[in-house]
């Protein structure tokens, strides 16, 4: 089984052991059942948002959900650049956890890195409070019907509970942190 149909399995399980049909859980996360049905049968364009409010609802770490490894760390976890783990759902957004050894967290910090794209951004919400912070290239962060190019240095706050995403605004890569509160 490859890890993004592993990720769908844990969603799976989840559920099931926590007594939640997908009709109540898609309800819960404001999807429609086809929708997350697809999630858990071939683990393909997850929201990191959608992980994370799982992982919320049925109290696990969001790592775990991602690698099946429980986070162990309470004191503190170090990740040296290009070792974060991997989270990858799609072609456009790669994604690197960087506290997945780290338990019981309240706010989840990304490393996000955007292929370019003529495709608009796929808008998505969750509950809680986001922060992204572009590190290079430029970052086009659309909320409802606005867009806004970021670069190196611009960071932006907002609430996610409004439609949102983001996609690389350039011929080159681009990327930014992200960090998602609860």
């Amino acid at each position: 089984m490859c890890e993004i149909n592993e990720i769908g399995a844990r969603l799976r399980e989840l559920r099931e052991t926590s007594d939640y049909t997908v009709e109540q859980l898609a309800a819960e996360l404001n999807v429609s059942p086809e929708v997350y049905r697809s999630y858990e049968q071939n683990g393909r364009d997850i929201p990191i948002s959608v992980i994370y409010e799982v992982a919320n609802k049925f109290g696990v770490d969001f790592a775990e959900i991602v690698t099946g490894t429980p986070a162990r760390l309470d004191t503190y976890h170090i990740v040296k650049r290009g070792h974060g783990r991997v989270v990858n759902r799609n072609p456009e957004y790669h994604f690197e956890d960087l506290a997945y050894r780290y338990a019981d967290k309240v706010m989840q910090p990304l490393l996000v890195t955007l292929e370019p794209t003529d495709t608009p951004a796929k808008l998505i919400t969750h509950t809680g409070q986001e922060f992204n912070m572009v590190l290079e290239g430029t970052v086009v962060v659309c909320i409802g019907d606005k867009e806004f190019a970021l670069t190196a240095g611009d960071s932006i706050y907002f609430n996610p509970t409004i439609p949102h995403g983001q996609r690389c605004g350039g011929e080159k890569k681009a990327r930014f942190i992200t960090v998602i509160a609860e």
